[in-house]
C-alpha cells in the first residue's frame, strides 16, 4: 500500500517547475526536421546521450585539421520572444557558428545545439530546432545532438537562450588565413541580409527609446509588409556553400575570408590580415540598406558611429588574388550573393589615420573605412 501511495503522489520535479514530459513531446516534434540533416555518416537517432558521426572519410585527407566554433544569437532572441515568433533564430545560430569555421576554409561536418528556457513549451522548442535544422540542411551540416534545459526561477516562463557548436574539417595545406595574404590582393565585400545577429542591444535600445512597438508596421525597413519585429528578425544569410565553392574553384588564389560579426567591418577584416599590411575600405562602393539608416536616424546617430557595432550591409569579406577578383565577384553575384570590390591590401608605408589594428587578441593588419557611403544605390551596383 505504501508503494501505491508513492506512485500516485505528484511528481516533485514537476512541482518544482520542470516538466520532463513536455521535453519528451518537444523531442517528438523536432525529430523529423533533425533527421533531414542526417546523411549516412550519422549513426543512431535522436535522443541519445551523444551524437555519433562516422569520420572514415577523413582518411582521404593527407593531414585533416578539425575546426570548431561555438556561439549564440545574442539579444536578438528577445525580439523573437516579444512577438512570439521562433522559427528564424535557429537559422541565425547556424550562421553565427557554421560560417565562422568556413573562414578557415573548413567544410562543416556536424553541429550540436543547447536551448535553456524558463518553461518548456514543446511547440516553441520545435520551432527553434526546425530553424536550426533548416540552416544545417542548407549548409550540409548534420545536426547530431542537442540539449533543452528548463530553468524555472532563473529564466521567466517565456524566456530562452540558444547556443551551438559545430565541427568541420580542412586539409592542412588548404587552410585560409593571414599567412596566405599578400600586398596587392583584392578585398571583396559580400552583401549581408541585414543586421544578422549582432548589435541587437543597440537596436533594442533605439527602439525602446523611440517608443516603437514591435507590432508597428515598418514599410521602410526593406521587408515587404513586415512589422518592426518581423523585419528585425530577418535571418542571417548563410554563406557556407557558395564560399566553399569559391574556394574549390579558385584554389590557391583565395587567401582569406572574414565573417563580419561583432566588432564590425574594420575589426573583423584586420583579424585576417598579416601584421604590417593595411586596407582602406572604400565606403563609396556601397549603400548601407534601409534598416541601418533608419535605426541610426532613430538613435540620432551617424552611420559611421555604428561601424563598430553593425555590419552595415557586408556579411563577409573575401581576400583574393587580384588576377581572379573580378571573376570571383561576378560568380558570387550570379549565384545570388552580391559581391563587389571595397579595397586592396597594401604593404607600403601606412598613411596617418584612425586604423583598427588587429582585434580579438590577434596582432593582425590595419583597416579603416574611408570616404562617404553612397546615398541610395544598391550594393549590387558595386559589383564589377
Amino acid at each position: 500500500m505504501a508503494e501505491a501511495s508513492h506512485q500516485n503522489s505528484p511528481d516533485p520535479y514537476a512541482a518544482a517547475g520542470v516538466d520532463t514530459a513536455a521535453g519528451d513531446v518537444a523531442v517528438e516534434l523536432m525529430k523529423t526536421a533533425v533527421r533531414r540533416t542526417h546523411g549516412p555518416e550519422v549513426l543512431g537517432g535522436v535522443g541519445g546521450f551523444a551524437g555519433l558521426f562516422d569520420a572514415s572519410a577523413l582518411r582521404d585527407f593527407e593531414r585533416p585539421l578539425l575546426a570548431t566554433s561555438t556561439d549564440g544569437v545574442g539579444t536578438k532572441v528577445a525580439i523573437a520572444q516579444a512577438i512570439d515568433k521562433h522559427d528564424t533564430v535557429g537559422l541565425d545560430l547556424v550562421g553565427m557558428v557554421v560560417d565562422d569555421i568556413v573562414v578557415v576554409g573548413a567544410k562543416p561536418l556536424f553541429m550540436t545545439d543547447y536551448i535553456a528556457c524558463g518553461k518548456l513549451v514543446p511547440e516553441r522548442i520545435a520551432d527553434i530546432v526546425a530553424g536550426i535544422a533548416r540552416g544545417c540542411a542548407e549548409t550540409g551540416t548534420a545536426l547530431v545532438g542537442g540539449e533543452t534545459a528548463e530553468h524555472p526561477g532563473l529564466l521567466g516562463p517565456n524566456d530562452y537562450d540558444i547556443a551551438g557548436a559545430a565541427t568541420g574539417v580542412v586539409e592542412a595545406s588548404r587552410i585560409l588565413g593571414a599567412q596566405r595574404v599578400r600586398a596587392g590582393d583584392a578585398v571583396l565585400a559580400v552583401e549581408s541580409s541585414g543586421l544578422h545577429s549582432n548589435g541587437y542591444s543597440l537596436v533594442r535600445h533605439i527602439v525602446a527609446g523611440r517608443g516603437i512597438r514591435y507590432a508597428d508596421r515598418a514599410p521602410d525597413l526593406g521587408v515587404n509588409g513586415a512589422t518592426w519585429g518581423e523585419a528585425l528578425l530577418e535571418p542571417t544569410r548563410l554563406y557556407t556553400t557558395p564560399l566553399l565553392a569559391l574556394a574549390a574553384e579558385h584554389g590557391d588564389a583565395l587567401h582569406a575570408l572574414s565573417h563580419v560579426t561583432g566588432g564590425g567591418i574594420a575589426a573583423n577584416l584586420a583579424r585576417v590580415l598579416p601584421a604590417g599590411t593595411w586596407v582602406d575600405v572604400d565606403r563609396s562602393t556601397w549603400s548601407p540598406p534601409p534598416v541601418f539608416r533608419i535605426l541610426a536616424e532613430a538613435g540620432d546617430l551617424d552611420l559611421t558611429d555604428t561601424e563598430g557595432t553593425w555590419n552595415l550591409g557586408i556579411g563577409f569579406l573575401v581576400v583574393i588574388d587580384e588576377a581572379v577578383a573580378d571573376a570571383a565577384a561576378s560568380a558570387l553575384t550570379a549565384g545570388g550573393l552580391p559581391a563587389w570590390r571595397v579595397g586592396t591590401v597594401r604593404g607600403d608605408a601606412r598613411p596617418e589615420g584612425d586604423y583598427e589594428q588587429g582585434a580579438k587578441g590577434v596582432d593582425g593588419g590595419a583597416v579603416r573605412l574611408v570616404g562617404g557611403y553612397r546615398a541610395d544605390a544598391p550594393a549590387t551596383d558595386g559589383a564589377k
